[in-house]
């Protein structure tokens, strides 16, 4: 008895002697309160359709990378609103979400965080106001028209190996070569770096780090336990996170030294300045009203964050594009045909070739419906909402707009399965609904860089007709799978054929 008064008597053995307990006190708070959270979420759900849910882990079961797109679609047309934890899927609700200004759902963005820091897709309120303002001369018309050459020829090179590869009745899987023409592309345009990653074997580390990087993001917003930050670093796949986390900033912070030492350079700043800046250039030299550019923190995360936009989205978009042309080849042929009458006896396309491939961007457009390169966005609400029809969520709410099943909603799109271009003809978009069609999101945090991602859709499209006759591989057919941008599982395998 004595010796327990003793260690009662002596502070650090109290301590020893409280801590279970107060530990156990904190967890049961922090129950409590996500229980209450639940619970108040639960009650402003009621009034929204959806699918019955599991009373523990919701929908979860349903939600493996192919489950998604399957159910999500089936689901739509018993619940043509909304979804589970509601998951929006009609526009008159979409455009309720993207005109609300809500920041990021950082629930699940915050896992991009170590990748692309805290550039444009992850900003919100005056520094996120700061940073577009900043970067919007980037996306300018001057700047964007003599990136058309650029594309035009590292689409060549990617066909050129094509080319090479083509063997009778053997496919060609095409999302690894989009992802390293799409990689040339942006070091080409938006950083004067010409990496040679398509023909040098040792350069395409940066996408291999990408392609894991999406994977074990996506892993993670997956598999509850990985939300606890400690949990996934001592995990084997937070390792695996770490490391192709540094050797994608290897990359950019190379771009970034090598740019600001040929700046250092007056010469070479006024030799730049006479021919074109680029996107690296507007970042480095870009000032707000009050004087004030990037901080080295800023610009790498701006540069990793549009380095991993501007390439993988884009070879996302293209793939299944090509894939569609493929499925389609009266479609294709109708494109072929208006591109050649456009580029005549040129073996390339120019910038003032893009306005005038009516037909071809109707079929971009319809493609993109099908195949939204970024399946859906998350928002977390600022303040309370409400929506066309009077239902109500409180602040706090989380609210995600699944674009892949919007452009799929058959209460807004007449046989949505259907590959059909004239869709996008003048007189039927008019008719449709301002948010039917979405794929680079709306309001102000759209894409700031959707002008240059249809640029090099159509270059890539122009190019790659005039060269091959595209066909569906049928004893591969592609297996779509939602990571952070549209995928398939199995590859994207084509048969080409070489014209002429």
């Amino acid at each position: 008895m004595a010796s327990v008064l003793e260690k009662i008597a002596n502070p650090s053995s109290l301590l020893l002697y409280l801590a279970p307990g107060l530990c156990l006190i904190c967890v049961l708070l922090k129950v409590t309160q996500l229980y209450h959270k639940r619970q108040q979420l639960l009650k402003a759900l009621e009034s929204f359709p959806g699918p019955p849910s599991h009373w523990l882990y919701g929908h979860y079961a349903q939600m493996s990378q192919e489950g998604e797109l399957k159910n999500f679609p089936a689901w739509g047309k018993k619940y043509p609103y909304v979804l589970c934890s509601l998951v929006i899927h009609h526009p008159d609700y979409a455009k309720t979400v993207f005109g609300h200004g809500d920041l990021k759902d950082m629930t699940v963005y915050r896992f991009l965080i170590p990748w692309i820091g805290k550039g444009l897709l992850i900003l919100h309120g005056p520094k996120w106001f700061q940073h577009r303002r900043l970067l919007t001369p980037g996306f300018h018309y001057d700047v964007l028209k003599p990136y058309v050459a650029l594309m035009a020829e590292t689409t060549k090179v990617m066909l050129d190996k094509w080319e090479r590869l083509i063997t009778v009745g053997k496919s060609v899987e095409l999302f690894e070569h989009v992802s390293l023409m799409t990689l040339d592309s942006i070091m080409k345009c938006a950083f004067s770096c010409h990496s040679n990653c398509q023909t040098d074997s040792d350069s395409d580390g940066y996408i291999k780090a990408v392609y894991d990087l999406t994977y074990l993001v996506y892993h993670r917003i997956r598999f509850f336990p990985y939300y606890n930050d400690l949990i996934y670093r001592i995990s084997p796949q937070g390792r695996r996170f770490r490391e192709a986390c540094r050797l994608a900033h290897l990359h950019t912070e190379k771009v970034i030294k090598e740019r600001k030492t040929s700046l250092q350079d007056q010469q070479e700043l006024e030799k730049k300045k006479k021919k074109y800046l680029d996107f690296l250039d507007i970042l480095l030299c870009a000032k707000d009203e009050n004087g004030a550019g990037l901080s080295d923190e800023d610009l790498r995360a701006e540069v990793d964050t549009f380095m991993f936009e501007g390439h993988d989205t884009t070879a996302s978009g293209i793939s299944w594009l090509l894939y569609c042309m493929a499925l389609h080849p009266e479609h294709q042929q109708r494109c072929r045909e208006e591109i050649q009458e456009i580029v005549g006896d040129r073996d390339t396309v120019q910038w003032d070739d893009l306005g005038k491939m009516t037909y071809s961007t109707m079929c971009i457009k319809e493609s993109l419906r099908l195949y939204p390169p970024v399946p859906g966005v998350a928002r977390e609400l600022s303040k309370p909402i409400t929506f066309h029809d009077g239902r109500t969520l409180p602040e706090g709410s989380r609210v995600s707009v699944h674009i892949y099943c919007l452009h799929r909603n058959p209460s807004v799109w007449q046989d949505p399965e259907v590959f059909d271009p004239m869709r996008f003809s003048p007189e039927n978009a008019a008719q449709r609904h301002s948010h039917a069609f979405v794929p680079f999101a709306a309001g102000a945090r759209n894409c700031i860089g959707q002008q240059f991602a249809m640029n090099e859709l159509k270059v890539a499209l122009a190019l790659t007709l005039l060269r091959f006759e595209l066909s569906p591989d049928p004893a591969k057919p592609p297996k779509e799978i939602s990571q952070l941008v549209l995928r398939s599982s199995t590859g994207i395998h084509l048969l080409l054929k070489k014209l002429h």
